[in-house]
């Protein structure tokens, strides 16, 4: 089977290849996903309190605007139930294979193809195409904690983005690894179902991360109405809030103390949250803030300080069938083990699957010289491989996908290039690639992220920083405004 353009995942990233290249006429397409519908994050990640940490009006699509968001950071139902809308009323559908994985590809540099190997309800195939298009994401795979004797606990263990709703946690005790984006969310659920039921709460903290208030709202009905039928007052919404979030890259770029106004709103939220001095002062960051990704919740403190959870901040020992020990030998029984440890960002597990000219992985050439493409979008040796979401592209301030359309309009450009001018291949040039990547990483050393005096998912094993962009979203926006073929080597289409 061939196809121009081959699309592995059906997220915001690939359905948003998915809708553009149909408008620009290029219909030879197949979106292969690994679950059973569209959605990435937003499908799998069901756990309890999930829910946008950017409001909605701005997480989501810019060309599908949605009156009819319930709250300012809707929860993941409706976020899902959004991107289905998308896709169905987009007329993509029928070239989408779910429940289909992406197995390999290889660069065939005498055809000048890409061979995909997927399988799924079809069965196992290869699939040829032009061009490759990784939509997979950078929060597709879990990340499990390595701790000694996890595997030996005999209760319920999931990670959060792989909820088990059939485990019922009713007067159970419960342990949550990890503090970040997603625990956060989920420990006031789980502290009100205990509470409630007699059960017991353990959240075990390595790192106290810094948390806001978060301003939500429930959208009124006459307020709705007028967001369905004014088109201007959805982009004034979506206007503001931008330039509102964009407002804290000086923070995280030029200099901290620009954010001490959200460094004080956390404070007075573990004030408000928490009554007791000491545990106060087990919560408050010793890092700046930003140095992480700020959280924003009302309810988080709240639940620490409830008399059915208890924060452990010593470290973990290793975890029997039935416990979880710290360093200092206490032993904490639990029936439940729900493990809140994040994803693989800096060591994208599709690497592992791709091989360019000279039959080189793409995770090799990554663990070699550090994460890194073109603009975020495009590596050397991979010839016609786009990636979105690629390295140095994520936010920790603002939506993913303002970044994902930008992405996205440099791949259309990209392919009017080619077939404007008659070429079957393009590749970054090595110069242009190193020269990017370079004033990167010498503008990433004055942020916070790398000043801040944390460790966090940011950064890789040598402590760079190839997960987010150090500047402004619209420049971002600016630098693949249009393909730029002249740092690119091409390969003109053969003629018999």
């Amino acid at each position: 089977m061939h196809v121009q353009h081959l699309i592995v995942g059906a997220g915001f990233a690939g359905l948003c290849a998915a809708i553009k290249l149909q408008e620009d006429g290029e219909t030879d397409f197949l979106v292969v996903e690994k679950g059973p519908d569209v959605g990435g994050t937003w499908r799998d990640n069901t756990y309890p309190g999930a829910a946008c940490d950017v409001p909605s009006q701005l997480y989501s699509f810019s060309f599908a605007p949605n009156p009819e968001w319930s709250m300012s950071y809707s929860p993941q139902p409706e976020i899902q139930a959004y991107l289905r809308s998308v896709a169905e009323g987009s007329g993509t559908l029928d070239r989408f294979e779910f429940d289909t994985r992406f197995e390999e590809a290889t660069w065939d540099d005498a055809a000048q193809v890409w061979r995909s190997r997927i399988s799924g309800p079809a069965g196992e195939r290869t699939v040829t195409s032009t061009t490759l298009v990784m939509g997979a994401g950078s929060l597709s795979e879990p990340k499990l904690p390595e701790i000694d004797g996890i595997e030996t606990f005999q209760g319920d263990l999931f990670h959060s983005a792989r909820w088990n709703h059939d485990v019922d946690l009713a007067g159970k005790r419960v342990a949550v690894i990890g503090t970040g984006a997603s625990a956060i969310q989920i420990v006031p659920e789980l502290q009100q179902v205990l509470e409630a039921s007699g059960g017991h709460l353990d959240v075990y903290q390595r790192t106290a991360p810094w948390v806001i208030p978060r301003n939500d709202r429930r959208y009124g009905a006459l307020e709705r109405r007028a967001l369905r039928r004014l088109p201007l007052l959805r982009k004034l919404y979506r206007t503001g809030i931008y330039w509102a979030h964009e407002a804290y890259v000086p923070a995280f770029t030029v200099e901290p103390r620009i954010a001490a106004p959200a460094k004080q709103a956390a404070l007075a939220n573990i004030r408000k949250g928490i009554a007791d001095p000491e545990l106060r002062a087990r919560v408050t960051p010793h890092f700046e803030i930003g140095c992480k990704r700020i959280l924003r919740s009302n309810t988080y403190y709240p639940a620490l300080a409830a008399d059915t959870t208890e924060l452990v901040t010593d470290p973990i020992a290793k975890v029997t069938g039935n416990a979880v020990v710290t360093a200092d030998g206490v032993e904490r029984p639990a029936d439940v083990l729900v493990v809140a440890t994040g994803f693989h960002t800096t060591d994208l597990p599709f690497a592992e699957h791709v091989t360019g000219t000279a039959g080189r992985r793409l995770a090799d050439v990554w663990r070699e010289q550090g994460m890194a493409a073109y603009k975020g979008t495009t590596v050397p040796g991979f010839p016609n491989l786009f990636v979105l979401v690629g390295p140095n592209t994520g936010q920790g301030h603002t939506s993913m996908v303002f970044i994902i359309e930008a992405q996205v309009a440099y791949l259309r450009d990209a392919i009017r290039a080619m077939r404007e001018r008659g070429l079957r291949a393009v590749e970054p040039r090595e110069r242009a690639f190193r020269r990017w990547n370079a004033n990167l990483q010498r503008r990433m050393k004055r942020t916070v992220w790398t000043t801040g005096g944390c460790q966090s998912w940011y950064l890789d094993e040598h402590g760079r920083n190839t997960t987010l962009w150090p500047k402004a979203t619209f420049t971002f926006r600016r630098n693949l405004a249009r393909f730029d073929i002249d740092a690119y080597d091409t390969h003109e289409e053969r003629t018999a």
